[in-house]
């Protein structure tokens, strides 16, 4: 098959071929159709993620689209021929999804909507789960609720706004001027990253903060989510970096949350869950509920460093997804 690989931390793809993998027991081989290309993978291949380790030469790509070729012992749910979709590696030294062909755990695995196409189903495994981890599982988010997303027109951002409206929340999302129109879109009130924060929860919540704050830029990003979070609240975080004061959160007596989403991959443990929450992915894609924002600029299998270049120079429209068959 063919495959894009990578040698060494910084380096560009080449493409090469590899012998085509053979679906052990508990896996599935997928013919891959699409790559989704996640700010994450530009990290890993620069060296700059030693929280998700792959060691190098590699095959990059943690998101993958495509069609069932064989199915291996011990699986069932999966036929050949059936459309999926997953978080499947590129971490951990687990193939990537930038080759032809993939044995894949099949607990990773879902059916593709039926209402999407293979791109854009491959832009959504990593920032769903991402979202849906911290808005439903950590932060139990409920009708009526008021939740803040920071980054709202973001990658993850997008998607908690999306899954946050699902359930029938309040939700106001931050982030630059020139996207208040695509955050009103998808059902949130916008918010200029400008205003102090202090304003907007007086404006919006009469001073009393909101029930559940999404950050997903880290850095000062989190230091406003404690600020912005009503008392018994709860933080979310995907990117807690940074050294910060607890004081604003304790005084509330509020709760954070962290979600490292790579965990089931580089350990092993909760692996079926994933596949649960891209059923529920499935399920809101089919029912209308949620719609992928992808870059309409199309890349293959001999310009992916192309892809690469707009996330690392911020120059993303939206996910960047590789054609692959």
């Amino acid at each position: 098959m063919k495959v894009e690989m990578t040698e060494q931390n910084g380096s560009t793809f080449h493409q090469t071929t590899a012998a085509r993998p053979v679906a052990a027991a508990g896996e599935v081989l997928v013919r891959i159709a699409a790559s989704g290309v996640n700010p994450l993978d530009t990290k890993i291949r620069a060296g700059n993620a030693a929280h998700a380790a792959h060691p190098l030469p590699a095959i990059l790509g943690i998101d993958l689209a495509g069609v069932v070729e064989a199915v291996g012992g011990e699986v069932s749910g999966f036929n050949p021929g059936d459309e999926v979709y997953g978080m499947t590696g590129g971490v951990g030294g687990i193939q990537g999804s930038l080759a032809e062909y993939s044995a894949v755990d099949a607990r990773l695995l879902a059916l593709k909507p039926s209402t999407l196409s293979m791109r854009e189903a491959a832009s959504l495994p990593l920032v769903f789960i991402t979202a849906w981890e911290g808005l439903v599982d950590r932060a139990k988010v409920k009708r009526g609720q008021k939740v803040l997303v920071l980054g709202g027109a973001g990658g993850v951002g997008n998607m908690v706004v999306q899954i946050a409206t699902s359930f029938d929340a309040d939700v106001y999302a931050v982030d630059g001027p020139q996207k208040a129109d695509y955050i009103r879109s998808i059902g949130a009130t916008a918010i200029d990253r400008l205003e102090d924060v202090n304003e907007y929860v007086s404006r919006y919540t009469q001073g009393h903060g909101f029930d559940v704050v999404y950050d997903t830029l880290g850095g000062t990003g989190l230091d406003t989510a404690f600020n912005a979070v009503a008392r018994f609240g709860h933080v979310v975080s995907s990117l807690g970096w940074g050294t910060h004061s607890l004081a604003p959160l304790s005084f509330k007596a509020a709760t954070y949350s962290g979600v490292f989403t790579l965990l089931p991959l580089l350990t092993g443990e909760g692996r079926a869950h994933h596949g649960d929450i891209l059923r529920e992915a499935t399920r809101l894609a089919e029912a209308g509920k949620l719609v992928p924002r992808l870059d309409p600029r199309r890349f293959d299998m001999t310009n992916v460093a192309a892809a690469h270049r707009l996330i690392e120079t911020r120059q993303a429209n939206g996910k960047l997804v590789i054609d692959i068959g």
